[in-house]
């Protein structure tokens, strides 16, 4: 599981210091750059190679609000993969207790916005991820 760490800041935040529940969906996209990055695909190499991440669909269950200064985790599980569209499932934490989890469909498409294939060396580091999460689900 990869986890990117972020501190709350105050744009982050409403008048009374607490998370705007939309920012949850900010911090999660700024995780899974990072992972991606760390998987070594740039966002700016992706597109040109015509290939360009959207989000299909998503669920989120909020459990409790972070605030203004938090020290945050955030973290990407790639449940499952197919040819063009992936599963990943979120956390955002605070000190190890989870404020939100979200679950995440995200669809390969061209620059046309039209479906396409995974480039192969990313579906290979796909598929590569998509079996250390299955394997550690086991163990839990």
């Amino acid at each position: 599981m990869f986890e990117w760490p972020l501190r709350v800041y105050i744009e982050d935040t409403d008048a009374g210091g607490i998370v705007y529940y939309a920012n949850y969906l900010k911090f999660m996209e700024r995780a899974r750059t990072e992972w991606l990055r760390q998987l070594g695909f740039e966002q700016e190499s992706l597109r040109q190679q015509d290939c360009l991440f959207v989000v299909q669909s998503l669920q989120l269950d909020y459990q409790r609000s972070a605030r203004l200064d938090d020290e945050l985790s955030v973290s990407v599980a790639l449940e499952r993969c197919g040819r063009a569209s992936m599963v990943i499932h979120q956390q955002v934490m605070l000190a190890g207790e989870v404020l939100c989890r979200g679950q995440v469909r995200i669809a390969c498409v061209n620059a046309a916005g039209r479906p396409r294939s995974f480039p192969n060396p990313i579906r290979m580091a796909l598929a590569d991820q998509a079996s250390q999460f299955l394997t550690s689900k086991e163990t839990m």
